[in-house]
Order: C-alpha cells, then structure tokens, then sequence
C-alpha cells in the first residue's frame, strides 16, 4: 500500500501533511469493546447484534491523505445491492466517490450517519457516496437507513468481498472506515473510526477540487 503522508514522521517530504480529525481514544480496545457493539436501548443494534454477535473494534478516528503522485492504483471491487443490483469500484469512477464501511450496530456508524448524509447533499453533483454494509440483512439496514435518512445506496458485503479487496486500506477490525476516491478511483483519503465532519469535508472538498 502506497505511503500516506503523516505529520507524526518529520523525515517525510515537506509536503506531506495529514489532518487530525477528532481521534477518539481507542475507546473501544479491551474493557471499552461493548462501545463500538451496542448499546441496550437501541433497538437497531438490537437487531444487529442477535444471537450474541460482537461489533468491531473502531478506529482511531485518524486520518491519512494521499498526494496525487502518492497514490496506487484504482481500487477494484463489485458488489450487490440490496435491491439486486450491482456496483463496482469502475462505476463510480468519472468523479470523487465517498465510500462508507458501516453496519447498524455500530456506534460510531450510528454516530457519523447524519453529517455523511448532509455531505452527500452538499456533494451530490460533485461526488458519488456508497456505503458497504459489513454485517447486516436487508431489514436492519433499510431500517437504519429510515431512522438516520441515509439516501445515497449502500452494497451488502456480507461474504467479505468488498472488505478483502481494499483490505490495503481498510483494516476489518477499524469499523467505520470511510474512503475518499479520486475520479480515477485511486484512494486519496482514509479516515478510520468515525468521521469528524469538518475534517471529512475538507478532504472530500480537495479532491473534488483536484477535479475540477
């Protein structure tokens, strides 16, 4: 996986820069892990959780951005839809694409829903959103996405297919995970762990700008 710039490495080009979203304390690693699963009042990570399933551990919250001349190769993946169709990493190349890992019984998912939604209206002409359900069936995540108004689609990736291909980038214990591509499809940004909306905007705002 190509290099991202970091401002915690001082031997790195001094263009490199990361931005420092809002990093959550791993919060969720040890005693903390029920953070990141459920909570006992939320009947969608109820739903999400039954039969005594556990959530990932989230990320950090740490952000990596990747210099045009940084990044690898455009990523690669199909999935389905919940309505049977199909999308593939091809398909939302053209223009920047935002793709969100999430799943309902995921705080920090259920934390971040309602500024991915206002960025999808803020970018919708300039940039495509899609988010990869990791863990749940069609029910629980239309409900999810009634209850938070989540209107751009989102690929069932229950078999791991999605996950596998951008493994390079998207770690499976660190859930959420939302990547910022480029209009070739080469990934420009990285958040893991819930995404800090100022933060979010920003990148998706350069690489709509490097587009333009």
């Amino acid at each position: 996986m190509t290099s991202p710039r970091s401002s915690s490495a001082r031997s790195l080009p001094a263009r490199a820069r990361v931005r420092t979203g809002a990093v959550a304390v791993v919060a969720c690693l040890g005693l903390a892990l029920a953070g990141c699963s459920s909570s006992g009042n939320d009947s969608l990570a109820q739903q999400a959780n039954a039969g005594g399933e556990k959530g990932y551990v989230a990320g950090d919250g740490s952000v990596s951005e990747y210099a045009p001349e940084q990044r690898g190769e455009p990523v690669q993946f199909e999935a389905e839809m919940f309505d049977g169709s199909t999308v593939s990493a091809e398909s939302l190349r053209g223009k920047p694409a935002v793709v969100n890992f999430w799943y309902a019984g995921c705080a920090p998912c259920r934390a971040e829903a309602p500024d991915l939604v206002a960025l999808h209206h803020e970018y919708q002409d300039r940039a495509q959103f899609l988010g990869v359900n990791l863990r749940d069936q069609q029910p629980t995540a239309e409900a999810f996405e009634r209850n938070y108004g989540v209107d751009y689609p989102s690929a069932s990736d229950l078999n791991g297919a999605v996950l596998l291909a951008l493994s390079d980038y998207v770690p499976p214990q660190a859930v959420p995970t939302t990547l910022v591509l480029d209009e070739q499809g080469r990934v420009a940004a990285r958040v893991l762990g819930k995404a800090d909306k100022s933060t979010l905007d920003a990148l998706i705002k350069d690489t709509v700008t490097e587009s333009a």
